[in-house]
């Protein structure tokens, strides 16, 4: 071989072999799309050389075999060099930044022979932007340089007998690019380079799909720092949730995606594509991830159902959620019973056994009475009242009004719920025959006057509408104006009476009521009637005349003096304008005796009118000033407004509770702001408590507090009831459900509708007269005698105590009133709450002794309660689970009564046919299908589960998991009982 730089073929040779050696085929990224390879092109690249004796094409074939093309110039040997390589048209193809990769090889001028002064080891690329192939006849100075091209690595003339040769690679961007196409020009000023490969590429965002939406090919901006926003398609049975959106960054990357496709109704996301539900299986909304299984008593056969469809009998409302089983109407409501009070009937009666699978139960009330001419049932007429109503009914009791004495009804309580209009089976009620007491007469409606002179008005008046048996007399009862203080009453057998002894030009009130056997009505409304003025005769004397009236009028009033003092000894006291000193007295203080000092409660039921309590103890307040923004639930509302229609005497019980609310002023009563009378609706205002009633604010935060808040809040409303105490007065309605707390978490004792006075004796009490008692929160003896003490509270509060320390949970749970009245009869008393300590639930039993006289006054739980805030660490001890059962077993039997078991929600774990049964006994239904799930299928297996096993199954609220451990323990205790028993046995 001649020497190495004798010819310039022989360096071309070697750099091709070089080529060859180095050479592989790479794989293009996704994101890259070629315009130009110069290794893909299976012909002559065509590309033109200028001067043509300049670069030079050479034809080769890689390992593979497959043609390959390299550019070679080494004109190392020649002054002057100036050699040029053009492209072809590259078309952009819609890009407007694209990439040229360049991998060549160049020769180490060192290596040269000695003399080669024009020796270079770099070369330039130049671009031209055209339209079309004219691009090609261009002059050197329209293009445009790019950049200057060195290499990294050279050769030398021992790397081509070694063929160790280093491929160079660089790569130039070129942009914006704005035409349809660009050519590439290479310039060589001698150097001694051979050009493998030329890749001209741009970078785009490629398909792909992502959250059910596909985002389709993207070339990237111009601007290396460009974000390009790309709205998506959904794709396969998807719809758009939010507009699906990505951005597609320069260097061909998805970024900063934004909004989704979901699955349209009747498919869910499997896989990252949408799938028909199963048959049994729903999906009716987009919120829903998955498809859910059809509800309770309902079905679907086909695939891809939106809804279920309900078993035969079974019926939804168009108002149910899908999720919602298929539910019946109701039974029969249970036990209904009747309490008649002469011409009023209290009807009470129990849910129904089965309610179909639904809440929203009503009750509609159907009254017929005997006729009296066809010994038939007939209506009842309009005049018949029902308190609250007569058809909707939400609570299971009503009290129907204005009945007729001696009289015989029937009544039919339906139960009803929203589907019962859907089928066509019969009515489900229960009948309750009962027959009206004698009562005394409504008030009479109608007074006239029939004359009126200076010193007498003549008044006659109907027979009340409704007579309720034979009238035995009237009772007229009169006044002056504005001086209700002193009146007057008088009794009379006919329908008109003459009143005497009156002031000329008087304004009288008159009220008037009857009296039958039964005793007497109420008075009627107040009738206003004016005496005549004075008649004074003309005389020639004028000065006179004023001597003359004056003279009369004395004598007026001095004969009315003595006809009232007469009166008042023939009446024996119906006139209490003239009374012993002592009783004037009384009557002076509105009939109570006030000693200095003491601040003692007035029982606003002892006026003879209400209105002077109410004046008394309360602060008139001027309607305009009030403004209702917004009604805010029963319980926190700080305007309380009678209903529409009330009649006078609701008037007086509404506004009797402001009478005693007013006399109230302790931090842990609720404070009455004052009254509104003087304009309708008549108002009761108090102070604003936000966090409504306390046993609903328990089940809202249910677990959220510490022990301390909660003792806290059971020493204020102690520290109120040893405030009410005190002043002599019973509350009989002490409950949770009472209490109002603030946003302070100060509780406050509220609701004085049930409220009644003690005498001055500490032991005294007060026997009631009928009407509803809450069971579960009653002393034993206020229950079998209605006598209400201060100690009947104390039991109250023991209540109370246990509803704080179990977060709101209802007093014995579902046990019905008469097995509560009977279990606390026979020793039984409330377990501990779950984590209940040990200090506060023995004051809970001390407050439940059974001999009251051996309850803690409130004055001394106020103080214990003082002594464990204070010392923190003495509520540390808690009651343990042995403890916590012992209360179920009976006295002097050792055994477990099972009565009370299944009263109380609390079988026997052996009693418990399936797990399904358990979490609905104990009102957590809700998680059946989770602990099956999860493989909690038997009760022997749920008996062992921990607070762990509870969150793994799904359980996370704390105030469940609390119920279902408790639960679980005493399923434990009642097991170890059972075998310790059939040991001994």
């Amino acid at each position: 071989m001649t020497s190495a730089w004798s010819c310039g073929g022989t360096l071309k040779v070697w750099t091709c072999l070089f080529s060859v050696a180095v050479f592989r085929t790479l794989c293009i990224p996704d994101n890259e799309v070629n315009l130009l390879d110069s290794r893909s092109v299976m012909g002559d690249l065509g590309w033109i050389a200028n001067p043509k004796n300049g670069w030079e094409e050479i034809g080769e074939v890689d390992e593979n075999y497959a043609p390959i093309h390299t550019y070679q110039v080494c004109k190392v040997m020649e002054q002057n060099q100036n050699n040029w390589l053009q492209t072809n048209l590259i078309v952009r193809e819609g890009a407007q930044r694209v990439f040229v990769k360049l991998q060549f090889t160049l020769r180490d001028c060192n290596s040269l022979p000695g003399g080669v002064g024009t020796c270079k080891e770099t070369f330039n690329m130049y671009y031209y932007e055209s339209n079309d192939e004219e691009g090609r006849n261009v002059r050197e100075s329209q293009y445009s340089k790019v950049d200057t091209i060195a290499a990294d690595e050279s050769f030398t003339e021992l790397d081509l007998g070694d063929r160790v040769m280093k491929l160079n690679t660089e790569m130039r961007e070129l942009g914006p690019l704005t035409r349809k196409g660009f050519y590439l020009a290479f310039q060589d000023l001698g150097a001694c380079i051979a050009l493998v490969s030329v890749r001209v590429f741009y970078k785009r965002c490629p398909l792909v799909v992502k959250n059910l939406a596909q985002f389709q090919n993207t070339i990237t901006g111009s601007d290396s720092t460009q974000l390009l926003e790309v709205a998506g398609s959904c794709v396969n049975n998807s719809v758009a949730e939010d507009l699906p959106r990505m951005h597609c960054s320069a260097e061909g990357e998805w970024l900063v995606p934004i909004g989704k496709c979901v699955c349209q109704v009747g498919f869910e996301e499997l896989n990252g594509s949408c799938q028909e539900c199963r048959m049994g299986f729903y999906r009716s909304e987009l919120q829903n991830p998955i498809c859910s299984k059809c509800p309770p008593h309902s079905f679907t056969g086909v695939l891809g159902s939106t809804s279920c469809s309900c078993e035969d009998s079974y019926y939804k409302t168009d108002s149910d959620p899908p999720n919602m089983a298929c539910t019946r109407p109701p039974s029969a409501p249970r036990n209904a019973i009747s309490n008649v009070n002469e011409t009023s009937v209290f009807l009470e009666w129990a849910v129904p056994e089965e309610t179909g699978g639904r809440k929203d139960i009503r009750y509609h009330i159907l009254c017929r009475k005997i006729s009296v001419d066809s010994q038939r049932y007939e209506e009842c007429d309009s005049a018949v009242r029902f308190l609250p109503e007569r058809s909707g009914l939400r609570k299971n009791s009503v009290m129907v009004v204005d009945l007729l004495a001696h009289t015989n009804y029937t009544f039919e309580v339906e139960a009803v719920n929203d589907v019962s209009e859907l089928t066509n089976a019969d009515r489900q009620f229960v009948s309750l025959n009962v027959t009206t007491n004698q009562a005394a007469p409504s008030p009479v409606s109608v007074v006239r006057k029939e004359n009126s002179r200076r010193n007498s008005i003549s008044l006659s008046w109907q027979n009340p509408d409704r007579p309720n048996g034979i009238i035995l007399e009237y009772e007229i009862k009169y006044f002056e104006k504005n001086q209700d203080t002193s009146y007057t009453i008088i009794k009379s057998k006919q329908t008109e009476i003459l009143a005497d002894a009156l002031k000329p030009s008087s304004v009288y009130i008159f009220q008037i009521r009857a009296r039958t056997s039964a005793g007497y009505g109420g008075f009627s409304r107040r009738f206003e009637f004016e005496t005549s003025p004075y008649l004074v005769g003309v005389s020639s004397d004028h000065s006179q005349v004023p001597i003359m009236a004056v003279g009369i009028t004395v004598a007026v009033i001095l004969l009315a003096l003595v006809t009232g003092f007469l009166l008042s000894g023939r009446r024996c006291g119906y006139s209490k304008a003239k009374q012993d000193p002592d009783e004037e007295k009384m009557h002076f203080h509105n009939g109570h005796i006030k000693f200095p000092g003491v601040h003692t409660y007035v029982d606003p039921h002892t006026y003879e009118d209400p209105n002077l309590a109410v004046q008394e103890f309360t602060q008139e307040i001027d309607v305009s000033c009030i403004t209702i923004e917004r009604v805010i639930g029963a319980g926190e509302v700080s305007v309380s407004i009678s209903q529409a229609g009330y009649s006078e005497q609701q008037r007086r019980d509404f506004l009797g509770e402001a009478s005693i609310m007013g006399q109230f002023d302790h931090p842990n009563i609720i404070h009455l702001e004052g009254v509104v009378t003087k304009s309708k609706p008549v108002m009761i205002l108090t102070e604003f408590m936000e966090n409504g009633s306390l046993d609903t604010f328990l089940k809202k935060n249910d677990g959220q507090f510490t022990v301390i808040q909660l003792v806290g809040m059971l020493r204020g409303m102690a520290s109120g009831m040893r405030y009410l105490s005190d002043m002599g007065y019973v509350h009989r309605d002490l409950a949770a459900r009472n209490i109002l707390v603030n946003s302070n978490l100060v509780c406050k004792v509220s609701d004085f509708g049930l409220s009644r006075v003690l005498e001055d004796d500490a032991e005294a009490v007060y026997t009631t007269r009928g009407g509803k008692i809450p069971i579960r929160w009653t002393a034993p003896e206020a229950i079998a005698f209605r006598k209400f003490t201060s100690a009947s509270d104390v039991w109250s509060y023991g209540i109370v105590m246990w509803e704080v320390l179990s977060y709101g949970e209802r007093p014995y749970w579902e046990m019905s009133n008469q097995d509560v009245i009977k279990a606390v009869e026979d020793s039984y008393r409330l377990p501990g709450p779950m984590d209940c300590p040990a200090a506060l639930y023995h004051l809970m039993m001390d407050c439940w002794q059974k001999e009251r006289n051996s309850r803690p006054k409130f004055e001394e739980i106020v103080s214990l309660l003082d002594k464990l805030i204070r010392n923190p660490s003495s509520l540390k001890a808690l009651v343990n689970s042995s403890h916590r059962v012992s209360n179920l077993v009976e006295p002097g039997t050792g055994t477990v009564d099972s009565s009370l078991y299944a009263s109380l929600g609390l079988r026997e774990s052996s009693r418990y046919q399936s797990v399904g049964q358990w979490l609905e006994d104990i009102k957590m239904g809700r998680y059946n299908e989770l602990f099956v799930e999860t493989g909690y299928t038997s009760v022997e297996v749920v008996a062992h589960m921990t607070l762990e096993d509870l969150r793994r199954v799904g359980v996370n609220l704390a105030g469940h998991q609390k119920k279902i451990l408790n639960s679980i323990q005493e399923m434990r205790k009642q097991h170890e009982t059972q075998m310790e028993m059939t040991d001994e046995h």
